[in-house]
């Protein structure tokens, strides 16, 4: 059935004119008779009783002018729906991302999306570093922001790492620490993945100081590692990020250590909501050299 007829249809209905129904849809008299007539054809009834001086609905056609009304607006609110889904303005988009960021740029990413694509659903995971390349080509994430370079990558953003101690602790600034005040301490660390750039950096500032960490509790996620640090069970090396998770009872020192943080996607997502947040992203945090 011609969707157009209907309009058609439901215009006249309204109007219940011939000549001024065919002006507001822009055709001529002649032809929006000839549309009512052929789909009154199509459904094989009257739907208007015509004379010289009036037009009015049969009792079939009001039946079909409040179905069709009902029908058409929802049709309409589909039709925009999928033009916003084709244009990556409505639907959903999974993001990793590592708990340093959680109090930091994430939030700052997420009202940058929400004000310019408030129809977006936005669910944020956490995942295993090791996990987080076979989540993407399995399409169970669409995003991931870490500390590595992946299948199809850009620089976000850097964060200073900080020694993380109790506010109480002998160690208050960056020149308290030296090869012989470090070895005293027992370090809580990330949980060591072979090939991990974030690893290797903290690796590489103990091998500056000339020592081997005794380094007797490890884990996957940061916020653990503070609450342990914050009961006196060792010191921790973190990213500087964490100061925005409001952490009393602590003190973050300094180092002359940097991490990058990456976002990765899949280089053959075709997704207009992915798209549309890389270029949100890229705008807002500058253009780095895709790797």
């Amino acid at each position: 059935m011609d969707l157009q007829r209907i309009k058609y249809f439901l215009a006249l209905s309204e109007q219940l004119h011939y000549w001024k129904t065919a002006e507001k849809v822009n055709i001529s008299q002649s032809a929006l008779s000839r549309q009512i007539q052929s789909l009154e054809n199509e459904l094989g009834l009257q739907l208007f009783d015509r004379n010289k001086r009036n037009v009015k609905l049969t009792p079939a056609g009001q039946f079909l002018k409040e179905k069709w009304e009902v029908e058409l607006s929802e049709l309409e609110y589909i039709h925009q729906f999928a033009k916003q889904i084709h244009l990556g303005e409505r639907g959903a988009i999974t993001i990793a991302h590592p708990d340093s960021i959680s109090a930091s740029i994430m939030p700052d990413i997420l009202v940058k999306i929400s004000e310019v694509f408030p129809q977006l659903q936005i669910k944020l995971v956490q995942v295993l570093y090791e996990n987080q390349l076979d989540f993407l080509k399995n399409y169970k994430i669409d995003l991931a922001i870490n500390s590595e370079a992946g299948i199809k990558s850009r620089k976000l953003h850097s964060d200073h790492l900080a020694l993380v101690v109790p506010e109480e602790h002998d160690l208050k600034v960056f020149g308290d620490l030296s090869a012989e005040s470090l070895k005293k301490e027992k370090f809580i660390l990330p949980t060591k993945d072979e090939g991990s750039s974030y690893s290797d950096i903290i690796h590489s500032l103990f091998r500056s100081y000339g020592f081997v960490p005794d380094a007797f509790l490890h884990s996957e996620f940061g916020s653990t590692i503070i609450a342990l640090v914050r009961r006196g069970l060792g010191i921790a090396i973190l990213p500087d990020s964490y100061l925005h998770h409001e952490s009393p009872g602590l003190r973050f020192i300094s180092l002359p250590f940097k991490s990058d943080i990456f976002i990765n996607w899949r280089a053959d997502d075709h997704n207009p909501v992915l798209g549309n947040i890389l270029n949100l992203l890229f705008e807002h945090y500058g253009e780095h050299e895709a790797l």
